[in-house]
């Protein structure tokens, strides 16, 4: 394979597969309940916890 062979294949199937991630991205993110799970993640910076790394020692 040369470059001209690799370009046109890049220009070509690249560029769909590019537009079917974008597409499937937009679709994940706008599907009926991920609103919950959007906000119930932004809240994880701002949850105060007793011990941040996690150890019960004392």
């Amino acid at each position: 394979m040369d470059y001209q062979t690799l370009r046109t294949f890049a220009d070509s199937w690249g560029l769909l597969f590019m537009v079917i991630v974008f597409v499937a991205v937009v679709v994940y993110t706008f599907r009926p309940g991920s609103k919950k799970e959007a906000d119930k993640i932004a809240q994880i910076p701002l949850k105060d916890d007793d011990d941040p790394n996690g150890d019960d020692k004392e």
